[in-house]
């Protein structure tokens, strides 16, 4: 039965079942979990989170407190909306649900901002409890994945671009919480509704967790791996799936993380399953951790530039889903947020914002002048604006260039410096 107490009545030997308000105002990467730690009641009461829920079927009660009704059960999806889990093939509708609400998009990105770190420091928490060989318990992430998703929801660029500046120390945590966004993000555009776009939230969340049973030499070594390391990495799969199962976690997020390897020529790992037997949601895995992995900075190499990605990812015949793979980019845009690309006033710009009416005509900062060969004040530059001349010709190489830290451009130093 679930009681809802003040915060000051918790002690040890309780079963926390949730805290009250949003994800971001208490210091857990889950808030269902028992009472055994004297630090961790220390924190929750410190927290400033004034009420909780306790599960008295799961933990001690609270003497003299009346029972109050559990939260409301989540209403069942519409019978006609697709399933996450849906096996591949499943038509999918070609409408976008229509957008949540919004903000500014310098806004947001703030917002973004304190979600990313608290989310970097979950996901750090989480990583050593499996290194402690305890269960992982996903559902009790999804007050973490709700908050990634409300961003999402209010303006996907944000969080998704965001999430793809990590340091090389970062990587690994960093890059579950950039494929959740961009899992829900992907989700969203492919028409799954709230349910299910928080389940692609928690399976991108979940996918990599058997990296925490990866030696570290391996996951940080600054060069390429020999053949026995790559062996031993390609086991993380199968690793995490056995992580999940001792805890909660549902079959679909199970899928995710065992199957995000695989490719639909059936060429991946680790079943070589073919394209009809790999599910809607590890299809979209597979588009969404590929996607970071090769845009992010890794201990081996810099990561590619976002369109550049894009369009490298586009020329992997047999590797991805195309239906999921156009929405993706769709999701993305045709040159994401953080893209350098040349104008035809021979200019150089960083894609700032996307217009999700005109993919090809994003908001830019103008910043250099190749006719010049130099730097020019940087410059907003709206492209789908009503009597804008200028237009994308092309992209371009930031390394090419020379050219370093562009996130400055789009992000904002403070912003970055936050992070």
């Amino acid at each position: 039965m679930l009681k809802k107490i003040p915060v000051a009545q918790l002690r040890l030997g309780m079963h926390l079942h949730r805290l009250e308000g949003r994800w971001l105002e208490h210091p857990f990467w889950r808030s269902s979990f028992p009472l055994r730690d004297a630090l961790d009641l220390r924190r929750v009461r410190d927290s400033g989170v004034a009420e909780c829920w306790i599960d008295t079927s799961r933990g001690l009660d609270v003497e003299g407190v009346a029972a109050s009704p559990g939260p409301a059960p989540t209403p069942a999806a519409p019978a006609e909306a697709p399933s996450a889990g849906t096996a591949a093939g499943a038509t999918l509708p070609a409408a976008t649900p229509a957008p949540g609400p919004t903000r500014g998009f310098a806004a947001e990105v703030r917002e973004a901002a304190d979600i990313c770190l608290r989310s970097r420091d979950a996901v750090v928490s989480m990583f050593g409890e499996a290194r402690m060989g305890r269960a992982i318990d996903a559902e009790a992430c999804l007050p973490l994945v709700d908050e990634i998703a409300s961003s999402v929801m209010r303006n996907p660029d944000a969080i998704v671009s965001l999430a793809r500046l990590k340091t090389l120390d970062d990587y690994t945590y960093m890059h579950s919480v950039a494929v959740c966004a961009l899992m829900v993000a992907l989700g969203r555009r492919l028409g799954l509704d709230d349910d299910g776009c928080r389940e692609a939230g928690l399976a991108g969340l979940m996918h990599d967790i058997g990296k925490a049973l990866m030696p570290s030499e391996i996951l940080n070594k600054p060069t390429r791996l020999t053949e026995p390391e790559l062996r031993l990495m390609r086991t993380h799969p199968e690793r995490g799936h056995e992580l999940l199962a001792g805890g909660r976690a549902g079959e679909a997020v199970r899928d995710v993380c065992l199957h995000h390897h695989e490719r639909i020529d059936g060429t991946g790992y680790p079943h070589r399953l073919p394209g009809e037997r790999i599910t809607l949601l590890a299809r979209m895995g597979a588009v969404c951790d590929v996607y970071d992995a090769i845009t992010s900075n890794r201990p081996y190499k810099a990561g590619w530039d976002p369109a550049h990605s894009v369009a490298r990812m586009a020329s992997w015949k047999g590797h991805f889903d195309e239906h999921v793979f156009a929405a993706f980019v769709h999701s993305l845009g045709i040159y994401p947020t953080g893209s350098l690309v040349r104008l035809a006033s021979g200019q150089l710009a960083v894609v700032a914002e996307q217009n999700p009416q005109t993919l090809l005509a994003p908001v830019v900062r103008v910043f250099y002048s190749i006719d010049q060969g130099l730097r020019v004040a940087p410059q907003r530059l709206d492209l789908s604006r009503p009597g804008c001349a200028d237009r994308i010709v092309g992209r371009e190489s930031p390394a090419a260039w020379g050219f370093e830290r562009l996130e400055d451009l789009w992000v904002g130093p403070d912003v970055l410096r936050h992070v």
